[in-house]
């Protein structure tokens, strides 16, 4: 029985790609697959519920395949199913049944009624891949759908600037949390020796074990979780991404924003319950982190000119104390209150239209300064300074660009020296040189390796960073982009050989959808019959939009997306990085992460946003 658990994997694969080779005019079709695909799934959802229920509760755990195995390193598919697969699954299905119902009729003759419907199933997809994943590696594949599908449903009105604008900050928010994932990955790997599973993760003494001669490892791990788990869900310190999420339209926004996929932060949190319970300093930490948000989320809340900014604040607050309830060991509390929040917040969003168009008289009145002659106690300015601050959103937006992008940007001036002629004249010898010295001359730097490898993946992020900073020429901010992989392969060669098969499955995804991405650059030059430059949004979509489509595959490509075999080369190379070199593992996420930032901002720049061809986009409105 517990081999079926893989038709709800195969359902929404099913749908999605059905919906894929619809044509756009055929909304009846469109609206139906979508409509069959989470209905169906709903029913096979309520009928393994079932058989857990009737099973006395017992946990399934289904490997279904392994994608690569190698001495010390096993990449496999797992699936597992529980009493948290269970609700989350349940309360995900009847939803994403509901707004697709609802959204079929909302979205009626919509430009991008296909687009809509193409992104919600790919949303459905990587949530079913999250919530049934058994293991790491395979709940960071659905991790990464809902990163896309999020960005794709934010700049849905793509000629849009602030959709667009919007899109990018809440998709680089996820990608910071995607470095605590990473760095989560590694460790795990060098703590347990394989890819552990959820289901190995129950076992107390084997946990425990661990954790007793491996108490720092234990904290990091555990950090990490906690980093990936509050970008996704809003929590301090990055809040403030939620109401700037709601760009996109409002079915998208009730399913994503109020009710699934800001919940996954504490999804993680509790299939990962049995390894960090141990540790008090980290329950303490999450309890912290759930307090300080539900408190400025409350503030923040109330003092919102939008219905939708109140919404996304009010819960954020709720899934703050849903994080204390996970720390404080109360499972089944946190479960009921995310079935809660996430039916009520959708409800909310779903009809907010209608409650700004009946209250509309509202919004017009004159305010009176009361006559206030009584001094204010302390407690009275306490409150007035909170909502004061809470205007500002208390900096959290800022604070988040000074410590992080901020930091990137200034790189710009100690690099605005590479050009594509630097590249092509410099930095391929030099890349050649340190091939040869990798694989045969290996005896000449056995004593410094460390500091080599080091030193080679700074120069990676040195790249990644100039291709996040470009602003002239979008070529070259692919090329460093591309580029920056091949060091990536060097510096880990350096460091503990990384051999040819194994550098082969991590670039040949690259090569192949670098070439690709440039070869589409190089046509937009060759007809707009200029360089085509990053300092403002051009709106290229309308005139290539089968080019953008292609454009953008190669994006996911470069960017480590599960579409090419360097997703799971990515997962391959963190396996070559010892538990001890810190400094290189940090160095490695970052500039992966940072990467797949600055090729979705590129591609953002030139296909979406703004256009000044008012022809164009008078069509494209009317397609």
């Amino acid at each position: 029985m517990e081999k079926y658990i893989i038709v709800l994997l195969i359902i929404p694969i099913i749908g999605f790609l059905i919906s894929l080779i619809l044509p756009k005019t055929n909304e009846k079709w469109l609206a139906r697959t979508a409509f069959l695909t989470t209905g169906i799934n709903l029913l096979c959802a309520f009928f393994f519920s079932g058989y857990w229920l009737f099973n006395k509760r017992i946990a399934v755990n289904y490997r279904e395949v392994t994608l690569y195995q190698d001495e010390g390193f096993n990449f496999f598919i797992d699936l597992y199913f529980d009493g948290t697969t269970a609700v989350f699954l349940l309360v995900g299905a009847l939803l994403s049944f509901l707004v697709v119902r609802f959204s079929s009729i909302y979205l009626h003759r919509e430009s991008g009624y296909k687009r809509y419907f193409n992104n919600i199933l790919f949303f459905y997809l990587g949530y079913i891949v999250v919530v049934l994943a058994g293991n790491f590696e395979t709940l960071f594949i659905g991790w990464e759908i809902l990163g896309l599908s999020s960005f794709l449903l934010i700049a849905f009105y793509r000629l849009r600037y602030l959709p667009v604008k919007n899109a990018i900050k809440v998709f680089s928010i996820y990608r910071l949390g995607d470095i605590g994932m990473l760095l989560a990955m590694w460790m795990s790997h060098h703590l347990w020796h394989e890819n552990i599973t959820f289901k190995a993760l129950h076992n107390y003494d084997l946990v425990h074990e661990q954790l007793s001669s491996h108490s720092e490892v234990g904290i990091f791990i555990s950090i990490m979780l906690l980093l990936a788990a509050a970008a996704k869900s809003a929590q301090f310190p990055f809040t403030t991404w939620l109401p700037r999420a709601m760009e996109g339209p409002t079915p998208s926004s009730a399913i994503f924003y109020g009710a699934l996929s800001v919940h996954m932060g504490a999804f993680l949190l509790l299939r990962t319950h049995p390894f960090w319970e141990q540790q008090t300093s980290i329950v303490i930490l999450i309890i912290l982190v759930g307090f300080i948000t539900a408190l400025l989320g409350h503030y923040m809340s109330s003092v919102q000119t939008t219905i939708k900014g109140k919404i996304a604040y009010s819960s954020s607050s709720q899934i703050g104390l849903i994080f204390i309830e996970i720390a404080l060991g109360l499972e089944w509390l946190a479960l009921i209150h995310f079935a809660g929040n996430a039916f009520l917040r959708s409800y909310q969003l779903l009809i907010s239209p209608s409650v700004v168009s009946y209250l509309i008289k509202e919004q017009f009145f004159t305010f009176q300064k009361g006559k206030e002659t009584r001094q204010l106690s302390r407690y009275e300015h306490l409150k007035k300074a909170f909502y004061l601050l809470s205007l500002k959103e208390w900096y959290l937006e800022n604070l988040v660009f000074r410590f992080v992008f901020k930091p990137l940007k200034r790189i710009r001036s100690l690099i605005a020296f590479i050009t594509i002629r630097t590249v092509f004249w410099i930095l391929i010898p030099l890349y050649v040189l340190g091939m040869y010295m990798a694989y045969f001359d290996e005896n000449s730097y056995t004593l410094f390796k460390y500091y080599l490898a080091v030193a080679t993946l700074l120069i990676a992020f040195l790249f990644v960073a100039k291709s996040y900073n470009e602003r002239s020429s979008a070529r070259l901010a692919w090329t460093l982009s591309v580029f920056a992989h091949f060091f990536i392969d060097l510096s880990i060669t350096f460091n503990d050989h990384l051999n040819l098969k194994e550098a082969g499955i991590y670039l040949s995804g690259i090569l192949v959808s670098g070439i690709i991405g440039f070869a589409c650059l190089q046509i937009i030059h060759q007809r707009e019959g200029k360089s085509i430059g990053l300092n403002r949004f051009h709106g290229l979509i309308t005139k290539y939009p089968n080019l953008g489509i292609v454009f953008l595959l190669s994006v996911l490509g470069v960017a480590g997306f599960p579409i090419t075999s360097s997703f799971l080369g990515e997962d391959l190379v963190l396996t070559h990085i010892q538990e001890d070199q810190w400094i290189l593992a940090i160095l490695f996420a970052s500039t992966f992460i940072v990467n797949g930032i600055a090729v979705i901002r590129i591609y953002a720049r030139l296909f979406l946003g703004h256009t000044n061809n008012t022809f164009q986009l008078k069509k494209d409105l009317t397609i």
